[in-house]
């Protein structure tokens, strides 16, 4: 579970400044399931330099609630939750000075999407945030102000989560959270399962992938390896200290994400059923009604949400990579589109999964895109 996490200050000294707003979003890494937005009386005036950027004054905050009458939603709304956030050693220092002033010790694990940016997206010409987020087409209102920033936040690390194909990001959270033993913990990792297609992972109590699959319903597959009988499935079940899944909207994007994590992660128990990626050599993707594809296309199919979009970009020939957007324009725009494609391998296999599947089974649209270098 995620907290993410901006905060307004009215500037000043080092840890002398006091917050003006906050906005907290819950994500479970799917879905936002609470929120707790609020302007907050400092006590204190606010700088005139932060005035001009966020349009908060000192006559706005007159009425808000002060920072003790939101201490315990902020507590409870973060509780069991890493805190992310864009810059995320600011926003928990002014968080944690201004519990300290109440004598309460506000702890949490954080993530920064600063550094998870430069990691994952590391050709970005800038990494603050609004620069960031214009450049890979996401859409943002209210800069500055709380609930604008955390919601550009959202949209970035939701972006960063489906990029981190090596799952980075959750080995370190799980190997850093304890554990206790399965038993009925089973039943409650298979009950937050989705009914829907994608990618789930089992993971030890060092935080590594000791197996991935792809499936149509997720639930019902992660079901079947606790009830698994055989030496493998036995040594599964005994392991497995938390599965966590990704969503892809469909079952091409599944299958490509799952052979590019396999390869990547090599879980110990797919052993057997790790693609055999014996052609490395990049050969030219072949789909009816278009010739050898020099030219390039996108494969558009249904995302994991309403209004989203899958997009497989198939560049010069070759498989490139894949991601999702929401608005036509991040694919029509070339400098958008590969910013939001995750780079992945291409090879005799995944020419292998596209082609078949293309061969099998309808998908939304495919544009041709017939200038693209």
């Amino acid at each position: 579970m995620y907290a993410i996490l901006d905060i307004e200050t009215t500037g000043g000294k080092y840890n002398e400044e006091g917050i003006t707003e906050i906005a907290i979003h819950k994500f479970d890494g799917h879905e936002v399931v609470d929120k707790f937005i609020s302007l907050v009386n400092p006590e204190k005036e606010i700088q005139p330099f932060v005035v001009k950027l966020t349009g908060i004054n000192n006559k706005m905050l007159r009425t808000a609630p002060k920072f003790h009458e939101v201490a315990k939603r902020i507590v409870e709304i973060t509780e069991n939750a890493v805190l992310v956030a864009h810059n995320a050693q600011f926003d928990y220092r002014i968080l944690r000075t201004e519990f300290r002033r109440l004598g309460y010790d506000f702890e949490r694990k954080t993530l920064c999407t600063v550094d998870l940016s430069k990691k994952l997206i590391p050709d970005a010409a800038s990494h603050s945030l609004g620069k960031l987020v214009r450049s890979l087409g996401i859409p943002v209102s209210d800069r500055h102000r709380a609930n604008g920033d955390a919601l550009a936040t959202l949209k970035l690390f939701k972006l960063l989560l489906t990029k981190d194909s090596d799952k980075s990001i959750i080995k370190e959270i799980v190997r850093e959270e304890s554990l206790g033993e399965l038993t009925q913990r089973q039943l409650d990792i298979v009950e937050s399962m989705p009914t829907e297609v994608g990618v789930y992972y089992m993971y030890n109590k060092d935080g590594e992938i000791i197996f991935l699959g792809k499936s149509n319903n997720i639930k019902k597959r992660v079901n079947r390896h606790f009830l698994k009988s055989g030496e493998i499935g036995r040594q599964i079940q005994k392991e497995t200290k938390k599965v966590t899944y990704e969503k892809t909207g469909n079952e091409l994007v599944a299958l490509l994400k799952e052979n590019e994590e396999l390869i990547k992660n090599k879980p110990k128990y797919n052993t057997r059923n790790t693609p055999v990626n014996s052609s490395k050599k990049k050969q030219r993707i072949q789909i009816n009604g278009y010739k050898s594809l020099s030219n390039s296309l996108i494969i558009v199919d249904k995302g994991r949400e309403i209004g989203e979009r899958s997009a497989i970009l198939i560049k010069n020939g070759f498989f490139h990579g894949l991601g999702y957007y929401n608005l036509n324009y991040q694919i029509n725009n070339i400098h958008i589109l590969e910013s939001i494609i995750t780079p992945m391998e291409s090879s005799g296999y995944t020419r292998k999964i596209i082609e078949s599947y293309l061969r099998d089974k309808r998908v939304q649209e495919i544009i041709e895109l017939k200038d693209y270098e």
